[in-house]
């Protein structure tokens, strides 16, 4: 029988909801904690992303160059609250930092979104065990998809058993969260909220107790380590647990803590998506410098025909990217004026990201067929950059049903919610 050993946590002397300084500060403020822009730190990356992408590739994991490169900039803590040292930026910020390491290196990028949602946890928790989980500078919190888990109540806090999957960046986490369905101490009894419906909760717990599964062996983002892992009967105390999408736990007042994190992120792997077509393009223009098509007229640079399609990818790519982020801007700044976040408005970015994910990968897949034989070379970009885009699409976010969703509620039908 294993047991998570957190410190112990005075909670009458912590941070309660409501008590913390209000934050009205709006989406193009300096933050405190964060003395360079977001985009700037991220570009400082982009050298050592370029140099360690074969390394990435063959380990199957970020490399330790990166990691330092990523946490001497601090990006993991972007959306970390201000109390914690973050930044708390706004979604469209933190998906212009995404595209920017996406260009270079799209499993980063992609650990980087996946760690910059899971960070949101640090203001549902009181002082104390926020600063244990996210207190050191390489603090990175990684949590496989759905409610796989069993919460069985226990004095003081649950026993946790479960296997999650998709788990991004578990190979260089510090702690892993398991979101469970929660059980009444005879372990049969679901629990229910407030709303009469099953509770749930995630459990925060060192990477160090939980099983991981060495079970990413992948097309695409083969740098991820979305890895698999399992506790079995883990006691957490009820400190280290969070229900992420229940306002009522908020601690924080800033306003990127209104948004669930599944706008977050559909914010930041949309930005993952934007950045390898990005990438792609500036690829294409690179190699249309110097190569001539066998028995082609011309050299593409000089093809009329190329001319068109790559002016035309560069308008679809611009195009996505300024619905997505005119969305992502107008709707924050709806947010800081009213301090809510409406349904309307979540199908507004759920139908911006969805589209530019769904964009981004025709674009690259065009690059790549532009790119002709030279694309199929390992030691050219186009390859792992079409393998990255296609494994970015196949996730949650990107699913084409998502505009059968936002068209429902466009309609005045009863939605899904899981995702909007």
């Amino acid at each position: 029988m294993a047991a998570a050993d957190p410190k112990p946590v005075n909670r009458s002397a912590t941070t309660r909801p409501g008590t913390t300084r209000p934050n009205t500060t709006g989406p193009n403020t300096t933050r405190p904690g964060i003395s360079r822009s977001a985009e700037a730190r991220a570009l400082a990356v982009v050298p050592t992303l370029v140099a360690e992408r074969a390394g990435i590739e063959a380990a199957r994991e970020l490399t330790p160059p990166v990691l330092n490169a990523m946490h001497a900039e601090a990006l993991f803590r972007l959306s970390l609250p201000l109390s914690l040292g973050g930044a708390a930026l706004p979604p469209a910020q933190l998906a212009r930092v995404t595209e920017t390491i996406a260009t270079a290196d799209a499993s980063a990028a992609w650990c980087l979104g996946q760690g910059l949602g899971c960070a949101m946890s640090g203001a549902f928790l009181d002082d104390a065990p926020a600063r244990h989980v996210f207190g050191a500078h390489d603090s990175v919190l990684a949590w496989g998809a759905g409610n796989q888990g069993k919460a069985i109540a226990a004095h003081g806090g649950y026993r946790i058993s479960g296997t999650w999957q998709f788990a991004s960046g578990s190979k260089h986490a510090t702690w892993l969260g398991a979101h469970c369905k929660v059980y009444q101490a005879d372990g049969t009894t679901p629990k229910l909220d407030a709303a009469g419906k099953p509770a749930v909760r995630t459990a925060l717990l060192p990477r160090e107790r939980a099983t991981l599964a060495d079970d990413w062996y992948v097309m695409g983002l083969r740098g991820t380590r979305s890895e698999g892992y399992s506790v079995d009967d883990l006691f957490v105390e009820e400190a280290y647990t969070l229900n992420r999408e229940a306002r009522e736990e908020c601690r924080q007042d800033e306003p990127l803590f209104i948004f669930p994190t599944t706008n977050v992120y559909a914010a930041v792997f949309s930005g993952v998506a934007l950045g390898i077509a990005r990438g792609g393009l500036d690829d294409l223009r690179a190699l249309a410098e110097h190569k001539t098509a066998r028995g082609a007229p011309s050299a593409l640079k000089d093809s009329p025909v190329f001319h068109t399609d790559l002016a035309l990818l560069e308008a679809r790519y611009g195009a996505a990217r300024a619905f997505q982020q005119t969305t992502l801007d107008e709707i924050w700044d709806a947010v800081c004026a009213t301090r809510t976040l409406s349904l309307e408005q979540r199908g507004r970015i759920r139908l911006a990201t969805t589209h530019a994910i769904n964009e981004a990968t025709d674009v690259m897949e065009k690059v790549y067929r532009m790119a002709g034989a030279t694309a199929i070379f390992q030691n050219q970009p186009f390859e792992r950059r079409f393998r990255d885009a296609h494994a970015v699409s196949q996730q949650v976010q990107g699913r084409v049903t998502n505009y059968e969703t936002v068209g429902r509620l466009m309609m005045g039908l009863d939605v899904p919610m899981m995702f909007m």
